[in-house]
This record gives structure tokens, C-alpha cells and sequence, in this order.
């Protein structure tokens, strides 16, 4: 993000500032396209002109997958808005964002395909589309009937519009989020830190330090040792201090040589290894690693970090983080008057704060490893994908339906629109700052209720990939989150990692939980490295590379 950068005169540069910390995280911008034609197509197309009403027979019956915090009742206020709006009945499928793929292969075992599918990890979209559960999207289509959806794709993220062809067809739509240009924070209880004569650690020997301390010197004062330095989060920070990301949901690759490598496999991680096995025989990493932080419900919570077990994480996003006042926020007040006042402490600090009032939290770099290198774990850019499915196209009229539907609750060209489909009705669960520009307040009770965005069925689609120019983000670029991050090298699936993707993970995860905890010498690392290129790991990083 340019903080120079003067703010957009059009309706797409309008700000959106969210009024309290608890919602920072619907912030998250989701959006993004690929296209086949000429760039100039999606600018020409159909954008402004009015479109011929479809009038199906029957009410078209519309299944609608989207990301979740809650479930949304099939009676929502704003659900019933857009139904009544084109005349259709829509079917939110709830399916819990922590286990969406299992609930989804089931439905899809059970011969069941979602109208709007959404695909969760960008490396499934090449899985889905070879079992069939795909429609491709003429691009035609798709500009006449997501006009605004298509040009602000076009506009703000143009390198992504590629990224949804398989074999020359258009499977997917991005969904692009600008603000992943920060990477994972490394968090700290600052009071520990305190308490113990400590800084914030620069180098892998001081972090060493730190965390021996946060598990022997009783940093929460309670006579028991029954704290840790880190957990399975933190490790992430420990691998990048030797260059690359092994803990993620997806195998993450680095490039080296000019070739593409997965990080796992690279000979240094023996080394980074060594680190945590002498941690976890000394008792310094939580006994829990294995089973992660998270130990239910919102998957940005480090439960562990809560619950005072842990001193030291890289769990979440910087807003996942924010304390008391790290900026000036707006908010309604009972009188109803529209005012700026400081940002109060959301999910992990808020959390935290609720059982240990004294704790606070600081930011840290990425410390430094022993060749110099360091970093944190980087959210790919490409978030997901947004597709039909199989199963639409066979209405007459369906797929254009469900186009516009999206358009319309993505990316409406009039600000007002825009924020009723995100945020609900205006003056009953929002209103606008009484200065221009022109920012959204959420007002209360919604302004401290978790999730009330699915509760009231708002926010349906997907974000458009729209520079984030609010007070947090401002914060966030003061936090220099956009230098250190790892990001993975290859963002979408090659036909191999399609096929053993599943499988390579579970065995990577196995292996370095065996080497950590010791069940497993390190001495056997290469061995682990054959078995992993065995397994289809030598075809995966052969196809990364052609």
C-alpha cells in the first residue's frame, strides 16, 4: 500500500473503515479474474448498459457457498433482500470454515454441487475441475453479466487474470486480497518480556534466550512452571530464520538456483530442526504443538496464547492483534452522534485481556538466523476462487443469474449499494461519517457482535480487490509487516499436486513431528526426503518447475 497515494475520486475508491476492531477481519479483501480476452474486452463490455431481465418459468433455486464466521439463517434480513431482488430462492450452504473441504467432499460425494462454488484453497481448483464439479465460464458471459465485478478485476489485478484457465477454458475467478502484502505477525507478551529484564528478540540466540525464560523465570508469576516459550505457530518464525515455511495449509515452495524447491525438504531445515528438538526435550515448546494453538471455533485464535501457556506466536493477521488504542477508530455513540475515539482490543488481545487484564502484546521482526536470513509466513495474494457449478449451466438462463446476482452484491458501482449488500440496512446497522470522505460506522449492538454480517445474511459475495486505505490499515503499514514475509512460489496446482497434494502434507507433518518430539532422529532427514519425492513429491516439483 502507498500511504502517499491520493485517495480515489471514483465510487470504487471510496473508503470503507471498520468502526471497531471486531470486524477488521471483513476487511480481508476477496476478489480477483482471469480472462481470455484481450484486456481492452472486459473494459468495453457491457458494464453500463442496462441488462435484458431474465424471466425464468419457475423461481430459479440458487446453492451458495461463501466464507463464514457463523452460519446464516435461510431467513436473514439482507438474504431476503437479494432473493426478493431477482426473484430467486437462495441456499446458503453453512459449512465451518475450518472444515470446509471435508463438508464439501461429502456434499460432493452425496452427488450434491453448489450453484456458486466457492474453493477454498487456490491449489483445488485444478482437483475440482477434473472430477467434474466445474462449469467453464464463457468469458462473454461473464463481462455481460458481471460487468463491474469484471472491470474492477481488470483495474486493481491485472497480474491474477490468468490464474483461472485450466486448459484454455475459464474455471475460476481470484479472489485477490491486497491486503496479504503484510505478512504474519510475530507477537510477544510484552508484560513477560517486562517482568523478566527482557527485549524483543533480534536474533535466533536471543529468541533462544526469551523463550528459556518465558518457561523457567515464571513470567506469570503464579509459583507453578507451567508456561512455554512457543508452539507450533512460533516454528514458522524458527524455519524462516533459515529461509523457508514448513507449517501451512498448502506446501510451500521457495525458489533457489532459479528453480522452485519445497521449503520442507531443503538440507537446512536439519538444522532449524536440531533447534527445536533440544527445545522440546528441555520442555520449552507446548507438549500440544502437535494438535496447533487453535483449538476450536474463529481459526485465528491461538488458544494457547489466550490461556497464558505460550509467551511468543505468529498466529493470525496484524488485525487479529490490535490492542487499546494502537489508532484512532469511529464509532456511534448512544446519543447517536458519529465520533473518532481509540481502537479497542479485538479476538486474540481481547480474549487475553478478558483473563489476564495486566498482559499486553508487542510486535516483533522476525529474528535473525544464524546465515543472516529471517522472515515470517506470507498469505499468497491469491486467496481462492469463485466458481459455478457443474450442475447451473444445465437451467436455461441460471449461470447469467447467478453473474449478476454476484455483480451486484461484489462490486455495485454506487457506494450506498456497496455498503447496504456488505453491511445491512443503513442507519440500523450502519451509517456513514457526517465528513467527507465518506467512511461506514457500524453501529451498536453489531459493533461488538461477532460475525453479524452472516447473522443478518450481508456480505454474500466476494470483496473486489479494492486498495484498503482505512485507520487500520494506515496502522498496519507502520508496523513494517510488508518487509520479511515467505510467500509461496507457486500459488495455483499443477496436475501432480492435485493428485498428492493431501497425501504429501500428512506425510511432512508426520515426519517433523517425529523429528521435533524425537521419536524420529534427524539423522533420518534424508531419508524422510526420499520417501517424500517417492511418494510424488519428485513429480510435483517437476512439474513446478516446467
Amino acid at each position: 500500500m502507498n500511504m502517499k497515494e491520493p485517495k480515489a475520486k471514483t465510487p470504487y475508491g471510496y473508503q470503507l473503515f471498520l468502526t471497531t476492531a471486531l470486524l477488521t477481519m471483513m476487511g480481508v479483501v476477496l476478489g480477483g479474474c482471469n480472462l481470455l480476452t484481450a484486456p481492452s474486452a472486459i473494459v468495453e463490455s457491457k458494464q453500463g448498459s442496462a441488462l435484458s431481465p431474465l424471466t425464468p418459468k419457475a423461481k430459479y433455486h440458487i446453492s451458495w457457498t461463501m466464507h463464514q464466521n457463523l452460519p446464516v439463517p435461510q431467513d436473514a434480513e439482507m438474504l431476503k433482500v437479494v432473493e426478493d431482488q431477482f426473484g430467486v430462492d437462495l441456499d446458503i450452504w453453512n459449512m465451518e470454515n475450518n472444515k470446509y473441504e471435508s463438508l464439501l467432499d461429502m456434499k460432493l460425494a452425496q452427488g450434491n454441487i453448489p450453484d456458486l462454488f466457492r474453493i477454498r484453497q487456490p491449489q483445488d481448483l485444478l482437483k475440482y475441475q477434473q472430477q467434474g464439479v466445474l462449469a467453464d465460464i464463457p468469458v462473454e458471459t461473464l463481462n455481460t453479466y458481471a460487468p463491474n465485478l469484471m472491470r474492477i478485476i481488470h483495474e486493481q489485478a491485472p497480474a491474477y487474470e490468468q490464474t483461472g484457465v485450466i486448459d484454455g477454458r475459464y474455471y475460476g475467478i481470484p479472489v485477490i486480497n491486497p491486503t496479504n502484502i503484510y505478512r504474519t505477525p510475530v507477537v510477544y507478551r510484552q508484560d513477560w518480556l517486562h517482568k523478566l529484564g527482557l527485549s524483543v528478540p533480534q536474533t535466533l540466540a536471543e529468541f533462544e534466550k526469551v523463550i528459556y525464560a518465558f518457561t523457567f523465570d515464571d513470567p506469570d508469576g503464579n509459583g507453578i512452571q507451567d508456561t512455554y516459550g512457543l508452539s507450533s505457530e512460533g516454528m514458522n518464525v524458527v524455519f524462516g530464520a533459515f529461509g523457508q515455511i514448513v507449517f501451512a495449509d498448502q506446501l510451500y515452495f521457495g525458489s533457489k538456483d532459479g528453480k522452485k524447491v519445497i521449503g520442507a525438504l531443503e538440507p537446512e531445515m536439519k538444522e532449524a530442526l536440531t533447534y527445536l528438538r533440544k527445545w522440546y526435550k528441555d520442555g520449552v515448546i507446548d507438549p500440544e504443538f502437535v494438535t496447533g494453538e487453535n483449538k476450536g471455533g474463529y481459526k485465528h485464535l491461538s488458544h494457547a496464547f489466550i490461556n497464558g501457556k505460550i509467551g511468543m506466536t505468529s498466529m493470525g493477521n496484524y488485525y487479529h492483534w490490535i490492542q487499546d488504542g494502537d489508532y484512532e477508530d469511529w464509532r456511534v455513540e448512544r446519543d447517536g452522534q458519529v465520533v473518532q475515539s481509540p481502537a479497542q482490543a479485538v479476538f486474540n488481545v481481547k480474549e487475553l485481556t478478558a483473563k489476564f487484564p495486566e498482559a499486553r502484546v508487542v510486535f516483533g521482526k522476525p529474528f535473525t538466523g544464524p546465515h543472516g536470513q529471517r522472515g515470517s509466513k506470507g498469505n499468497d495474494m491469491l486467496m481462492s476462487f469463485t466458481a459455478i457449478g457443474a450442475d447451473a449451466v444445465k437451467e436455461p438462463g441460471k449461470l447469467e443469474m447467478i453473474l449478476r446476482i454476484l455483480d451486484e452484491v461484489s462490486a455495485s458501482p454506487d457506494p450506498d449499494k456497496a455498503a447496504r449488500m456488505t453491511y445491512g440496512v443503513e442507519n440500523k446497522h450502519w451509517v456513514w461519517t457526517p465528513a467527507e470522505p465518506r467512511n461506514i460506522v457500524i453501529m451498536p449492538p453489531y459493533d461488538t457482535m461477532f460475525g453479524y454480517q452472516n447473522t443478518i445474511g450481508a456480505n454474500i459475495g466476494m470483496t473486489v480487490p479494492l486498495k484498503q486505505t482505512g485507520e487500520r490499515e494506515q496502522w498496519a503499514a507502520t508496523l513494517h509487516l510488508d518487509q520479511d514475509g515467505i510467500y509461496n512460489a507457486l500459488e495455483v496446482a499443477t496436475p501432480a499436486l492435485a493428485k498428492y497434494s493431501d497425501l504429501l502434507i500428512r506425510l511432512k507433518n508426520k515426519a517433523y513431528i517425529a523429528f521435533i518430539s524425537g521419536e524420529r532422529p534427524i539423522s533420518e532427514f534424508d531419508e524422510f526426503v526420499q520417501e517424500f519425492m517417492s511418494a510424488g513429491g519428485a513429480e510435483v516439483v517437476k512439474e513446478a518447475n516446467e
